[in-house]
């Protein structure tokens, strides 16, 4: 995901390791196309780790109104090219529209292996930060083979919803901004109950709120929880049901407790982070993410409005110091 949006790009310049490395990260695996449900499919890249990101894929029935639907693509030109033909297997012309849930590269970067003959969709705020953060997530990790991924911008933007028709399924776009950033778009395909959730959910991974906000995330969360979905395609990791919810909301409530306490007895966030006991959170990857999710929480208890920008270089450094070094990035 791009870190950048009003504070230029982030170099790896910036990033000064710390000390003791953190624990390996566990094996990268094969990304896969499963069917979900009947004409809806979810593209998974696991772990979920940094920049392996999921994607969606709502073909609906043979026949039925309005071209496939793809949500979301992938970082690299590698990885997206993958994509395309998992997506060809199932769809042999393509996807006729690409939705972009947020503005984070590995979300976005990928689009240009599908248009011109797909229109990409956002939300106006996201295409405005796609816009802005360009392709600064390559200098965050200058050794990832990025590929070619000129910068495609959305051409088709909403504010509030949009209702889109992949194969005579309804593939409604909800926009639940701020909670992973300023401006979050999910995709709900009520007649099979599954939701693309993008960043605002998450499995097996670290959620990471620095760019949004962490009141916002538990709002959003509930207006999905009112959707009652029966499959939940996260952002990241694997695909499950609400029980997906409820673990971001634990971890989300757990971050505000950790939050208060740091104020309350002056601890920093980075100190705060590093005496935090993860507890049953201790597993999930990209634990350092808790450094950058306690500077929002702790912002956000002293008054800043959700999604309003921070420092996000200040942070991301405090990151790489908690983590021992550059966070692993496989993409």
């Amino acid at each position: 995901m791009t870190l950048s949006t009003g504070t230029g790009a982030l170099g790896a310049g910036t990033l000064a390791p710390a000390a003791s490395p953190n624990a390996a990260s566990p094996a990268v695996g094969a990304p896969f196309l499963e069917e979900v449900a009947d004409g809806v499919h979810a593209f998974v890249q696991p772990p979920g780790g940094w920049c392996l990101n999921n994607a969606g894929l709502v073909t609906g029935r043979p026949g039925g109104e309005g071209p496939p639907v793809l949500i979301d693509t992938a970082a690299t030109e590698s990885r997206a090219r993958l994509l395309r033909r998992e997506v060809e297997r199932v769809a042999p012309d393509g996807p006729g529209i690409v939705v972009n849930t947020h503005f984070h590269g590995d979300h976005t970067f990928g689009n240009s292996q599908f248009t011109p003959r797909a229109v990409v969709v956002a939300h106006e705020g996201t295409r405005t930060d796609s816009a802005e953060a360009g392709l600064g997530l390559c200098g965050l990790w200058p050794d990832v083979e990025w590929g070619e991924i000129p910068l495609t911008l959305p051409t088709l933007t909403f504010r509030d919803g949009l209702t889109l028709r992949a194969g005579g399924l309804r593939v409604e776009l909800l926009h639940l901004g701020p909670a992973h950033t300023a401006d979050d778009t999910v995709a709900w395909v009520p007649e099979r109950g599954v939701l693309f959730t993008g960043d605002l959910v998450w499995s097996g991974v670290t959620p990471f709120v620095l760019m949004g906000s962490v009141t916002g995330s538990l709002r959003a969360l509930e207006r999905m929880r009112a959707l009652a979905p029966r499959v939940v395609v996260p952002g990241h990791g694997p695909v499950g049901g609400p029980e997906l919810l409820d673990a971001t909301e634990a971890y989300l409530r757990w971050l505000l407790r950790i939050a208060r306490e740091s104020v309350r007895d002056g601890l920093p966030p980075l100190e705060a982070a590093r005496r935090a006991d993860l507890g049953g959170f201790a597993g999930l990857l990209d634990p350092e993410r808790l450094v950058g999710n306690l500077h929002r929480a702790r912002a956000e208890l002293e008054g800043l409005p959700p999604g309003t920008r921070m420092d996000v270089a200040g942070p991301f450094g405090e990151m790489v110091a908690y983590h021992g070094g550059l966070p692993d990035c496989h993409a």
